[in-house]
C-alpha cells in the first residue's frame, strides 16, 4: 500500500506542478465566460446598430395585416411580383412577402423573396403571425368572435409534489431536475474522457522512455497502475474544486462590479415581493423547489460516480496504454471502451432525462459501464435507495473487475516493445496465470 501511495504522490505532484495544469486550471473558468460575454456583446451591438429592415407585403386577399417590430417594418402595396422583387434587388426592401389568394381551409403558396437567406426568427415570426390571422379570419367567417376565443383561453400551471417513503412531501420541478441531471452527466462524461486519456498517454510515454523498466524493478506492475490511476484522479478532483471556487468567486466579483445582485439575493427579494404583494406569482414555488433538492446527496453522488466512473474506465485506459507503443496504435482498442460511454451519453438525452423511471433508464443507471453518467441524470429526480445502493455496489464491483482485467494486460504489456498486439494477443495475456 505504501508503494501505491508513493506512485500516487508522484503522479499527482508531477501533474499539478506543470505549467500546463496551472494555465488550464486558471484560464478555463475565464475562457468560457469570456467567450460567452463576447458573443453576448456582439449580439447586443448588432441589435443596437442594425437598421430597420423593411419588408414589402403584397396581400391579394386584403385580409392580413402584420404588425411591425423593432427590427422589421411591413409596407403593404398592390405592386406586381416583378416590381416588388426589383425593390429587393435595388436594396430598397429587405424582402418581399407574397400572400396569394388561397382557400382559408388550405393556405398554400405564401412565399418570401430575399437576396439573402432569412433568419429563423423572421420566418418563425411571419409563420406564427399569419397562422393567427388565418385562424381569426376562419373564426370570423364561421360567425365566432375571435376575441371571445382569446378571452376563454386559460393557462394551466400544475404544481408537482413528490412523496417519499416516509410520507414527506416536497415541491419538484422537471425543468430544474433536467438541468441538474444534464450538467452532472455531461461533466462526468467529459472528465472520464479527458483524464482517462491522460492515463493512457502517461503509460505510453513511460513505456516508450523505458522508465517503467526501472520502476517495475522495485514494485509490482499492478501497484504502478493503481498508483497512476488514483493519482490522476486526485488531479481531476483538485482541478474541479478549483474551478468551482474560481467560478463562484468570479461570479460574485463581476455581479458586484456591474451593480447586479447574486441570483440567490434576487430570488430572496423576489420571493418577499411575491409573498407580500403578488402571492400567486410562483416565485415562492421556485424557492420551494430549490429548497426541496437534496444537495448533500447530489454532491456526494457526484463525487462517488465521478471517482467510480473514472477508476473503472481509467483502468481500461491504462491497460490499453500498456499494450501499445504509440497513441496511434491505441485507436484499434479504443472502440470497445468508448462505445459504452457513447451509449450512456446518448441514453442520458433519449431515455434518462426524458423519463428517469423508465426501464431503459433503470438499466442504464445499474450497469457499471453506463451508470456513472445515467445515474447522475436520475439523482436529481429522486431515486429509490435500493436502486442507488445497487448501482453503487455494482459500480464498485465493476471497477474491481476492470482493474483485474487491465492488470492482467498491464503486467505483460508494459514490458513488451516493438510488437503490435491484436485482440487475440490481449486475450492470451488475460488468460495467462503468471
Amino acid at each position: 500500500m505504501n508503494k501505491i501511495w508513493l506512485v500516487m504522490q508522484r503522479e499527482y505532484l508531477a501533474r499539478v506542478k506543470k505549467k500546463s495544469f496551472l494555465l488550464a486550471t486558471l484560464l478555463t473558468p475565464l475562457i468560457f465566460p469570456a467567450i460567452m460575454a463576447i458573443f453576448v456583446w456582439i449580439a447586443v451591438e448588432e441589435k443596437d446598430n442594425q437598421s430597420l429592415r423593411i419588408i414589402e407585403v403584397v396581400d391579394e386577399n386584403k385580409l392580413f395585416f402584420l404588425e411591425s417590430s423593432d427590427q422589421y417594418a411591413f409596407s403593404f402595396s398592390d405592386r406586381s411580383d416583378e416590381e416588388a422583387k426589383e425593390l429587393v434587388k435595388n436594396g430598397d426592401r429587405y424582402g418581399f412577402l407574397h400572400i396569394p389568394n388561397f382557400d382559408l381551409e388550405d393556405p398554400k403558396g405564401i412565399t418570401f423573396f430575399g437576396e439573402e437567406n432569412p433568419n429563423m426568427n423572421l420566418m418563425s415570426y411571419l409563420e406564427s403571425s399569419l397562422k393567427k390571422k388565418i385562424e381569426d379570419q376562419r373564426l370570423y367567417e364561421s360567425g365566432i368572435d375571435p376575441q371571445l376565443i382569446s378571452d376563454i383561453r386559460t393557462n394551466v400551471d400544475i404544481k408537482s409534489i413528490t412523496v417519499n417513503e416516509q410520507g414527506e412531501e416536497k415541491v419538484s420541478n422537471a425543468t430544474v431536475n433536467y438541468a441538474i441531471g444534464f450538467v452532472a452527466g455531461i461533466l462526468i462524461y467529459m472528465f472520464i474522457f479527458i483524464y482517462g486519456n491522460q492515463i493512457m498517454q502517461g503509460v505510453i510515454e513511460e513505456k516508450s522512455s523505458r522508465i517503467v523498466e526501472i520502476l517495475v524493478s522495485s514494485l509490482k506492475p499492478f501497484q504502478l497502475m493503481m498508483g497512476k490511476i488514483v493519482g490522476i484522479a486526485g488531479v481531476g478532483l483538485t482541478q474541479l474544486l478549483i474551478w468551482i471556487v474560481l467560478i463562484g468567486g468570479l461570479t460574485t466579483i463581476v455581479t458586484g462590479y456591474l451593480g447586479m445582485k447574486m441570483p440567490q439575493q434576487q430570488a430572496m427579494e423576489m420571493a418577499q415581493v411575491g409573498m407580500e404583494q403578488i402571492p400567486d406569482s410562483g416565485v415562492s414555488e421556485i424557492l420551494q423547489v430549490i429548497n426541496g433538492i437534496d444537495f448533500v446527496t447530489l454532491v456526494l453522488c457526484f463525487v462517488f460516480y465521478f471517482l467510480g466512473g473514472y477508476l473503472l474506465y481509467g483502468a481500461l485506459f491504462a491497460g490499453i496504454g500498456s499494450a501499445v507503443d504509440a497513441p496511434s496504435d491505441a485507436q484499434q482498442f479504443m472502440l470497445p471502451v468508448t462505445i459504452p460511454l457513447i451509449v450512456s451519453y446518448m441514453g442520458l438525452f433519449v431515455f434518462v432525462l426524458q423519463d428517469p423511471n423508465s426501464t431503459a433508464s433503470f438499466w442504464l443507471s445499474i450497469v457499471p459501464l453506463t451508470s456513472p453518467i445515467a445515474m447522475m441524470g436520475r439523482v436529481s429526480f429522486g431515486v429509490p435507495f435500493w436502486e442507488l445502493a445497487l448501482s453503487m455496489v455494482l459500480l464498485i464491483l465493476g471497477f474491481l473487475g476492470t482493474t483485474w482485467l487491465a492488470g492482467k494486460i498491464y503486467r505483460i504489456g508494459i514490458l513488451m516493445h516493438g510488437t503490435k498486439p491484436s485482440y487475440k494477443t490481449l486475450w492470451k495475456w488475460i488468460k495467462t496465470n503468471n
